[in-house]
């Protein structure tokens, strides 16, 4: 029965009620027919372990009769399934009435860990400005799990305000495929593209004295994109592209996909110079 705990999910509220609000608690969600006899087993397990467990985690209820848009997406062929979703995506599954022992193994794979629990802390201090307690809290989350995506882009946050510019993006090399990757990536993205610096008058006169000065035209370009002028950056990029793909280890290109992921994939300039460096990539 629906509780505090317990809830019914369906085709049309599935988005917000099991995908966005696990993104604050887990949510498992157990999906099950009338008919289906081990699902009467593995039910009322479920819902009773929602209420010991105190919030913890909450548990979706999907009949997969009444609800074939979610049966379909996720091709169940067999049930029950219990999915168990965290920060938005699958963190474990078992299919069939497992025994009690295994249900509480599944949610310790759902549920928090200790490290988790710091990251998350740490997250809420920074967030509150709170800059050395939440240091603190990252670091702790480190020890527990030394790849901890929450605590890694965190811990680079607070290293890239206090300008240690390096180390944070040391951190963010670590972090693994998983909820943080895209955080990851976007960040490492931004303080790479931002770290440039040069006179941008002194340089655009050196390039315009000899255009085929690649170490100068990069140096150009990195310093465009560290104040914010992306598309003299992005030309910039592109024309040592053009000269020598290789140079400095195809510095450039690289450079310029940081430039695309800091804009965005919908942004004017990406769509345009993304074009571009794929023609004389594959000309």
């Amino acid at each position: 029965m629906p509780s505090t705990w317990v809830f019914e999910a369906t085709d049309r509220d599935f988005e917000s009620a099991v995908i966005e609000r696990s993104k604050q608690v887990p949510v498992v969600v157990d999906f099950w027919a009338p008919w289906c006899a081990p699902c009467r087993i593995l039910g009322p397990l479920l819902e009773r372990l929602a209420e010991e467990y105190g919030g913890e985690f909450v548990l979706a209820k999907v009949n997969v009769d009444e609800n074939p848009g979610l049966a379909q997406a996720f091709r169940i062929q067999s049930i029950p399934l219990v999915l168990g979703f965290r920060n938005g995506e699958v963190a474990a599954e078992f299919t069939g009435a497992l025994p009690e022992s295994s249900v509480r193994q599944f949610l310790e794979r759902v549920l928090p860990t200790a490290a988790d629990r710091e990251a998350e802390m740490g997250r809420k201090l920074f967030a509150d400005g709170q800059k050395a307690g939440a240091e603190e809290a990252f670091r702790r989350a480190l020890k527990l799990d030394a790849r901890h995506g929450g605590a890694l882009v965190g811990l680079a946050r607070l290293l890239a305000e206090r300008g240690e510019v390096e180390e944070a993006l040391r951190c963010l090399e670590r972090v693994g495929p998983g909820p943080f990757a895209a955080e990851a990536e976007h960040l490492a993205a931004a303080l790479r593209v931002q770290s440039g610096s040069g006179d941008v008058d002194s340089l655009r006169a050196r390039v315009a004295e000899n255009p085929a000065d690649l170490e100068g035209r990069l140096a150009l370009a990195r310093a465009c994109a560290a104040a914010g002028q992306y598309e003299d950056a992005l030309g910039h990029y592109l024309e040592v592209v053009r000269r020598d793909r290789e140079y400095q280890d195809q510095a450039a290109r690289k450079a310029m996909l940081d430039i695309f992921e800091l804009l965005g994939p919908e942004h004017p300039l990406t769509a345009r110079y993304r074009s571009e460096l794929a023609k004389v990539l594959f000309a």
